[in-house]
């Protein structure tokens, strides 16, 4: 029971539960800035909804009254665009409203002693660089 305790606690599983709950509840928003902003100025230009872009392949589409394509093949490239639009969108507010600012916080709580630690970390690798400029030039 320790091991999964010690399992459910480290920060990797912490994250990845944190990530899936913050992604489900952007999905809505995404999807109606989508809906909302991104399909209508879209529309300008042509149809009102990305879905509505396709190209047919194989002769022409012959789409009967249920709205199904009865002849040819149909391949629905604006309903693949939208996708992409909103994986964009979602990656987007993800990066600059919680990885950012996570970072943020997260360089600011850093203890003395850990930024000490990475300052001669730093120092020894510069040190040994310049040790193997010198046996080089030797």
């Amino acid at each position: 029971m320790k091991g999964f305790k010690e399992f459910l606690l480290r920060g990797n599983v912490i994250d990845l539960a944190i990530a899936v709950v913050i992604g489900a509840a952007f999905t809505n928003i995404v999807n109606a800035f989508v809906q909302g902003i991104i399909n209508p100025l879209v529309g300008a230009f042509g149809a009102k909804n990305l879905n509505a872009y396709t190209s047919c392949i194989k002769g022409p589409c012959v789409v009967n009254a249920n709205g199904q394509v009865t002849s040819g093949i149909q391949l629905m490239w604006g309903s693949v665009l939208s996708a992409v639009l909103q994986f964009i969108i979602t990656a987007a507010v993800v990066y600059f409203f919680i990885v950012v600012p996570a970072a943020k916080f997260m360089a600011r709580r850093k203890s003395p002693e850990e930024a000490s630690a990475e300052a001669d970390a730093k120092e020894v690798a510069l040190l040994t660089e310049i040790r193997d400029a010198l046996v080089r030039q030797a």
